[in-house]
């Protein structure tokens, strides 16, 4: 049925805008109902891909949706007003050609961008360091990633960047180690240094038992007998054991006696060479 049935005294100027009318009609039922449910499905699927797989996945699908159902909504709101699919496709291609011509970096990003989420050396809520950078990762995108530090600042990264770049996922594993150099004086017995430290480690909560703590010596300071603890936790308990085990090594040390030395200088002219003089001036009465 077309608008000169339903209104044979038309004329044809009528009719045509009638024809417009109803599009603009049909075009704004299509919007309010397609628009908020691809939404919703696009929503859905993120959380669905969240829980079943991983975030980035579910980040991944829920914009496979979301994009592809926009262009199929373009299309059909598009047709309403007479264009032709055939037209349109053949337009794209070679509006396509020309924009991949002008955007290769664009295109080298896209492609590293599959490259990556194929791969997957990190998802979404990882900790990662790139080039200096280091936060938590927010979002996998087909250009760039972007990243939360701990400061609170965005950086964006270009996928190709991080395909040419050595990145390291701190959060990949399930534990990781603290290692702290420490110092103490020549006096000092090394064998109960390390029964100290030990202990420590043991009555630390935070401190995981297996893999067991390690103490190394790790050489001859300059001012110090230089050793190594060597302990691990669990990575969400990492920096807690980090900033906790210090201040226990520090109190611990005070109520045992151990000395932790600061930098000495000593100056020496030789064997045939006559001492520095010293001499001690004091205050005139």
């Amino acid at each position: 049925m077309d608008i000169q049935s339903l209104f044979p005294s038309l004329n044809p100027d009528q009719m045509q805008e009638q024809k417009i009318l109803l599009s603009l009609l049909r075009v704004g039922i299509l919007l309010l109902i397609l628009l908020p449910l691809l939404f919703l499905v696009s929503n859905w699927a993120r959380t669905y891909g969240t829980k079943r797989l991983s975030a980035q996945q579910g980040m991944v699908l829920s914009k496979l949706i979301f994009y592809t159902g926009l262009f199929v909504i373009v299309f059909a709101v598009l047709g309403e007003f007479g264009f032709k699919l055939s037209h349109l496709l053949g337009a794209a291609g070679i509006i396509g050609i020309a924009i991949g011509f002008a955007s290769q970096t664009t295109a080298s990003n896209v492609i590293s961008g599959f490259f990556l989420m194929a791969e997957k050396p990190f998802e979404v809520n990882d900790i990662i360091t790139i080039e200096g950078s280091t936060g938590v990762v927010m979002s996998i995108d087909m250009l760039s990633i972007k990243l939360r530090t701990f400061d609170n600042r965005y950086i964006r990264i270009p996928n190709e960047s991080i395909i040419k770049t050595a990145v390291t996922n701190v959060t990949r594993f399930p534990i990781r180690r603290v290692d702290l150099e420490i110092g103490v004086a020549y006096k000092e017995d090394i064998g109960r240094v390390r029964t100290v430290l030990l202990d420590i480690a043991q009555k630390n909560p935070l401190c995981l038992v297996d893999p067991q703590p390690l103490v190394v010596f790790s050489g001859f300071g300059s001012s110090s007998l230089d050793l190594k603890l060597l302990i691990w936790a669990a990575k969400a308990d990492w920096l807690g054991l980090k900033n906790s085990i210090a201040e226990e090594i520090k109190q611990r040390f005070d109520a045992e006696g151990i000395e932790i030395p600061f930098p000495h200088v000593s100056l020496y002219a030789g064997s045939k060479t006559a001492p520095f003089p010293v001499k001690v001036v004091g205050e005139e009465s």
